[in-house]
């Protein structure tokens, strides 16, 4: 299984636009990030998106065009679905479907009518929307996967765990049932915002310390923000078996 990380940046994205910090400014590739997403390529080969945000036709450019099997979203937040549009190119090779809890669901419908419609106008993406459950799995071709409880602040969202891989973005907590269904995983990507404490976000420490209880698997952080700092001075306060995400990342799990 391979996972190539398309954006780690948050909601604004980095460089952050009339910013002129160090990282905003810095002219390493590895700190310019796009919002957070991820491609999972099963070992059976089905393709598997993760969330589709505002940047989706730019991190799929340098991609070959394939199709994608499903796209799963977490929530509903714009930095996380404002791109479920580019989706038409795509819809040559049938419907896209896409995954999400009820309560997104019905927001995306809401948001994107036209999608949905009875009678569609020529050209718009060919979604088949799907409604999925927490703690309940499904499967997409050789790939299981299992939708899990997390909170973003106050607001109920979803990670996922797909094989040896969990992914989590835009954590703030996960409820204590949640966490004996990551037990043995390999590799853990989840967001660390930033190093001073959010009231909706995990920070880098937090996340570490869920990466702690889970045995140390290989832990990628994503969704930062640019006071999350350099990608160079990261290896100063990472431990060995974490390390920041960045964009074009690809790993093999």
């Amino acid at each position: 299984m391979k996972i190539t990380f398309l954006g780690t940046g948050t909601s604004t994205g980095v460089p952050q636009m009339g910013c002129t910090c160090a990282v905003c400014t810095s002219d390493d590739p590895h700190d310019r990030r796009l919002r957070t997403s991820a491609l999972i390529e099963s070992d059976g080969g089905k393709r598997i998106l993760i969330d589709c945000g505002p940047d989706f036709r730019q991190q799929m450019l340098s991609l070959n065009f394939k199709p994608v099997d499903a796209v799963l979203i977490t929530h509903e937040h714009y930095d996380h679905v404002g791109g479920l549009d580019d989706l038409r190119p795509l819809s040559v090779f049938g419907y896209v479907d896409v995954y999400a809890e009820d309560f997104c669901a019905t927001h995306l419908e809401e948001r994107i009518p036209y999608c949905f419609a009875e009678h569609k106008y020529p050209g718009v993406p060919q979604i088949r929307l799907h409604r999925i459950r927490p703690n309940e799995e499904f499967r997409i071709g050789d790939a299981g996967i299992l939708p899990l409880r997390v909170m973003h602040g106050r607001l109920p969202i979803l990670g996922f765990r797909i094989g040896p891989i969990a992914y989590i973005t835009d954590m703030k907590t996960l409820p204590p049932d949640q966490l004996p269904l990551l037990q043995g995983i390999g590799t853990l990507v989840v967001n660390g915002l930033r190093h001073t404490p959010h009231h909706t976000h995990q920070t880098i420490a937090e996340a570490l310390e869920l990466s702690e209880k889970l045995g140390r698997p290989r832990t990628y952080l994503v969704h930062m923000g640019h006071s999350a700092g350099l990608h160079r001075d990261s290896r100063q306060y990472l431990p060995p078996h974490a390390a920041l995400a960045y964009d074009g990342l690809c790993v093999t799990c």
